[in-house]
């Protein structure tokens, strides 16, 4: 019971690996309060996470709401003991293709969101208090039509990096999870499910993985298993980027 009596945080909680690490920080204890822009998917979430689960409903990508959301927050948690963020949007774009809007979109949700995500969350949080930043192994793997992506990712690993020097002094641990080949919702509706083949042949493993696998890493890193370390980023890819 790692987290027992903490108040956890997940932006992109409604499904996939924010999902699956809302139901293991319940099951260790946590008040658990998730963050989704669909409803549907976060009122299914709240209710398969379990009793005292909050949701609140919301856009990353909606700088204009931040201050309404952690309000809500405090209202319901107090504190956050563990931010957890993990929202984001895949796609697949030709780099010739690429148009600013497309890029726009991708950089709102997946880098400027959680930049300001994070920050706006600081006045709850305390010495103690742990972030996880969900990036991809995307953003050093070099692949076809994922520029876009792969900037956007990238930022988000630098972002680890740089706001856990700031926070340190705080007793603010910073780090940074890269998931690789990861079976979840985004791989259909991003499009890419073509690629499930050929990315399960790439792997060492032969599979795709689990959003639970992916998830008991930021469980280890937001827990005090891992209070010796902040700043870096953690791979679960089944070794893809490895070997």
């Amino acid at each position: 019971m790692r987290f027992n009596g903490k108040q956890v945080v997940i932006w992109g909680g409604n499904s996939g690996i924010g999902l699956a690490a809302a139901v293991e920080f319940r099951k260790e204890g946590a008040r658990v309060l998730i963050i989704g822009r669909n409803a549907d998917t976060l009122a299914s979430a709240v209710r398969q996470v379990g009793p005292d689960t909050v949701g609140i409903r919301a856009d990353i990508s909606d700088l204009d709401a931040l201050e309404s959301v952690y309000g809500q927050v405090r209202q319901a948690l107090g504190r956050i003991d563990v931010l957890f963020v993990n929202s984001g949007i895949g796609g697949s774009i030709p780099f010739r293709e690429m148009t600013t809007k497309a890029w726009d979109e991708m950089f709102n949700v997946n880098l400027r969101g959680p930049y300001f995500a994070v920050q706006r969350a600081l006045p709850l949080m305390q010495r103690g208090s742990s972030i996880v930043l969900t990036s991809s192994i995307g953003h050093f793997r070099g692949l076809p039509g994922n520029s876009h992506y792969a900037a956007a990712k990238a930022g988000i690993r630098s972002l680890a990096r740089n706001i856990g020097v700031e926070l340190v002094g705080e007793g603010i641990r910073v780090n940074c999870l890269s998931p690789g080949p990861i079976d979840t919702p985004l791989l259909g509706r991003s499009g890419m499910e073509a690629l499930r083949e050929p990315v399960r042949e790439l792997n060492p493993m032969k599979r795709w993985g689990d959003p639970a696998e992916a998830a008991r890493a930021a469980l280890f890193l937001a827990s005090q298993d891992a209070s010796f370390i902040t700043g870096v980023d953690l791979v679960v890819d089944g070794g893809m980027c490895s070997f």
